[in-house]
């Protein structure tokens, strides 16, 4: 199955159009994200959205907006001018969740208090189970030791 969530910032933003034979919608923005590495550079991808959404990204989203993308991985091919064929890769949306109102910094959260932080297993409120650990070895149904542990 092919299905991709992709957090990016719009910069380039959404482009209304118009098939010619039933006049559905298509939008098209071009959105930029980080690598998973630091010293890895930005890279940039072209984002689609059909019929209604195609409407919804035109009205909503502008250059520098921050959007949780989802939908499947799309190749294009086309002609270059220099004689060549090239291909690169679009996203075809099936949703769009803005993250304008969400702060960029770590550890601090919009939501206030409800929002759990990751180091927070450490916390006591969080004590580590009580439940005590089995020692015994699996046995089957013929009182025989289970080889798999599982």
């Amino acid at each position: 199955m092919n299905s991709c969530v992709l957090m990016a910032t719009v910069i380039r933003p959404p482009e209304l159009r118009y098939t010619p034979d039933n006049q559905t919608p298509i939008a098209q923005m071009l959105v930029e994200f980080e690598g998973r590495r630091t010293e890895a550079s930005t890279s940039t991808l072209k984002v689609v959205g059909w019929g209604g959404l195609a409407t919804q990204m035109q009205e909503s989203y502008q250059q520098g907006d921050r959007l949780i993308i989802e939908g499947r991985l799309s190749m294009s091919t086309f002609d270059r001018p220099e004689g060549f064929k090239e291909k690169r890769a679009e996203l075809v949306a099936s949703r769009i969740y803005p993250l304008n109102n969400y702060p960029t910094t770590p550890g601090t959260s919009a939501a206030g208090d409800n929002v759990v932080s990751m180091d927070s297993y450490q916390s006591p409120a969080y004590p580590p189970s009580t439940q005590p650990v089995p020692t015994s070895t699996p046995t089957d149904s013929s009182g025989e030791e289970d080889p798999i542990p599982f």
